[in-house]
């Protein structure tokens, strides 16, 4: 693979050399409110040059561990199939390489075809799932690819009680009354979080984190902001406990940076990934 030329702050290392690939899925065509995902990943690079590569909360240094950044995927628009596959075709690479693969979304559909491709190398595969939204819809106004209804098609894949939600918040009443059957959501924080991953230390897991788990105060910029979120160090100490699971494939998705012109969500965006990047890798 060619090396990015635009990168995440630290993250320009060759790609023989890295343990872990980040790279963008620029899509956001199933977007159900506001749109503008699909310009997270470069604006994040962009603006990742604010941060320091060093991190005060762990003691940890960018420059101290081995990340390429591939870019951007150059995505299918009109065609949310066709991105998927070129999605899952990516991360298949990467796992078979033998490698970690980390997608900046994107709206939350992405996670979807990340999930196929870590499924058919990990058939034992867990989830863990931060975000405001349950997205367990079988369908959103009758289309059953949506961001509304990504947790339900990895449900799909991975069947039930494989997929553990933190802070939810959001959600038509039927999404809740099916996931109390198939899945395990904790709604509003991550209370048992600890107990999960204790449950889950010796499972392959993929990790989809949602920014909109942070409350709006803190992350305004996102196509769908709920009321009632965690804070930031809140999300910082949850990453820190699953950080200890073996983690086979992580994204982090739903920054729509328009929405916030003074560019804070962004910052809270990079500085996240920062942290998820230094603890994970």
């Amino acid at each position: 693979m060619s090396k990015n030329i635009e990168t995440f702050i630290g993250c320009d290392n060759d790609y023989d050399d890295a343990r872990t690939v980040i790279f963008g899925a620029p899509f956001d065509s199933t977007t159900s409110y506001r749109p503008g995902t699909r310009f997270a990943s470069r604006t994040m690079r962009m603006e990742s040059f604010g941060l320091e590569t060093y991190s005060p909360y762990q003691d940890k240094d960018l420059e101290d561990i081995s990340v390429f950044d591939g870019g951007d995927l150059e995505l299918c628009f009109g065609d949310t199939q066709k991105a998927l596959e070129q999605i899952e075709e990516f991360v298949t690479t990467i796992l078979s390489d033998g490698k970690l693969p980390i997608m900046i979304g994107g709206e939350h559909l992405v996670t979807l075809g990340a999930v196929r491709a870590a499924v058919q190398k990990y058939p034992d595969l867990h989830v863990i799932h931060f975000d405001a939204h349950a997205d367990l819809r079988d369908d959103y106004l009758g289309v059953s690819l949506s961001h509304a209804a990504v947790m339900h098609r990895v449900w799909d894949l991975v069947g039930d009680h494989r997929i553990f939600q933190f802070g939810i918040r959001s959600g038509d009443r039927s999404e809740f009354l099916w996931g109390k059957d198939h899945v395990t959501t904790q709604k509003f924080n991550f209370e048992g979080l600890a107990e999960i991953a204790a449950m889950l230390k010796d499972k392959p897991v993929y990790f989809t984190l949602d920014l909109d788990i942070l409350d709006p105060s803190i992350f305004p910029g996102t196509g769908t902001p709920e009321a009632g979120g965690v804070s930031f160090l809140e999300l910082l100490d949850a990453i820190q406990i699953v950080s200890k699971l073996n983690i086979v494939g992580c994204d982090i998705n739903e920054l729509s940076p328009i929405y916030d012109q003074s560019g804070a969500s962004t910052a809270v965006a990079c500085k996240v990934f920062r942290e998820l990047l230094l603890v994970i890798v």
